[in-house]
């Protein structure tokens, strides 16, 4: 039997409220990717812009940055700024899902409570001693609803989508099939939604560029949208502000640090916004919106396997095992060593160097986790 390899998680990007993130040295970035603290026990990560929980192998979920606590018997958990919505094993049998405000560490009455049938099984939950993967919150374990930040937390959906996958940007969301066909809704101003106009959708609506191509994966940033195909093609649309689409940027050049009166945001990521609209219709060589899916050939031609976004960065995974990333990165959430943005994708090094393959990539809004396993020597 092959002996299995050795993995880990590691974080870089936006850490001033003490994520866990590396060792962050008391700094408000990390640069560069580091090994998280005991991360060869963690099997899940998920971000919101304060804090950060982990899901470790024994069922812990644990928090850190403004929220800092943890719990048992966790099995998923999805964190965003506004919820956290944990699912946890329940005395007896069965699951229980739970919805929280991020402040209260998980202590006295949750907002919000679901019980799940006995033995009900998130789709994509790790098997023993299997490689981890993302949990399928917020698309709950029956598939027929999902949650949402606001209340009433738990939305319904329509009973002939038979859903694999579900994202929520800041004002979209994306829903991937099992047909793999690609559905979104929700606010559509920057382009997200890719139907070809700014208009907003109230239900969900079949994105009619992609049709007729199987999509394997979908990611929801702030404002941008993007699917991995089955053959590993990468299709981006929405908001280019910091060249999160990987297109021309009102820089122009790679590396180059892209409209930097932009990027001192606040949480919600708006301020800079109207100028970024007012570029709609600027000349061909700077693209503020793109409205419809538009193909994206990473360098060398690799394929694709995974992808995430931040709120104004994205970040790929590809079947060789590296990672790519592009856009905003004031806070080191590329990974290259700087703080520069890139309107191009640019493999990250880190891994490259110290003979790793990336497996998965799960972006916060201002940062970036991966998980990496030794490469095998050949």
């Amino acid at each position: 039997m092959a002996e299995k390899r050795q993995g880990a998680w590691f974080g870089f990007g936006f850490c001033g409220f003490g994520q866990a993130l590396g060792s962050g040295n008391g700094q408000h970035a990390v640069h560069s990717p580091e090994p998280l603290h005991a991360a060869d026990d963690v099997c899940q990560v998920s971000a919101s812009w304060s804090y950060t929980a982990l899901v470790t192998r024994g069922g812990r979920v644990e928090l850190s940055g403004s929220v800092s606590c943890a719990a048992d018997g966790c099995r998923d958990v999805w964190a965003s700024e506004g919820l956290l919505v944990v699912q946890r094993n329940k005395s007896g049998s069965g699951t229980e899902l739970q919805a929280w405000v991020p402040g209260s560490a998980l202590q006295g009455e949750p907002l919000w409570v679901q019980n799940l049938a006995s033995g009900a099984k998130a789709q994509g939950e790790d098997e023993p001693g299997s490689e981890p993967r993302m949990g399928t919150l917020p698309l709950l374990p029956c598939a027929r609803a999902y949650m949402t930040p606001q209340p009433p937390f738990c939305q319904p959906l329509a009973p002939e989508l038979r859903v694999r996958q579900l994202q929520l940007g800041a004002e979209h969301a994306l829903l991937l099939c099992e047909a793999g066909q690609v559905f979104s809704w929700g606010g559509g101003r920057h382009g997200q939604l890719g139907h070809g106009s700014l208009e907003a959708e109230l239900e969900p609506r079949l994105l009619e560029a992609l049709q007729g191509l199987r999509m394997a994966e979908v990611a929801a940033g702030g404002w941008h949208s993007v699917c991995v195909s089955e053959t590993g093609d990468i299709y981006i649309w929405g908001w280019n502000e910091s060249g999160q689409l990987a297109l021309p940027t009102r820089s122009g050049t790679e590396k180059k640090t892209v409209r930097e009166e932009a990027t001192e945001l606040n949480d919600d990521g708006l301020r800079g916004e109207e100028a970024a609209l007012a570029d709609v219709g600027a000349p061909a060589h700077f693209i503020a919106i793109q409205p419809f899916p538009a193909l994206l050939d990473l360098p060398l031609g690799s394929d694709a396997v995974k992808a995430s976004c931040g709120s104004r960065h994205t970040a790929v995974v590809t079947r060789t095992g590296e990672l790519y990333t592009w856009g905003w990165g004031k806070y080191g959430q590329l990974g290259h060593k700087d703080s520069t943005s890139s309107d191009q994708p640019c493999r990250v090094e880190y891994f490259v160097e110290r003979q790793l393959e990336v497996r998965a990539v799960t972006c916060g809004p201002w940062n970036t986790y991966v998980y990496a396993v030794e490469r095998e020597n050949i």
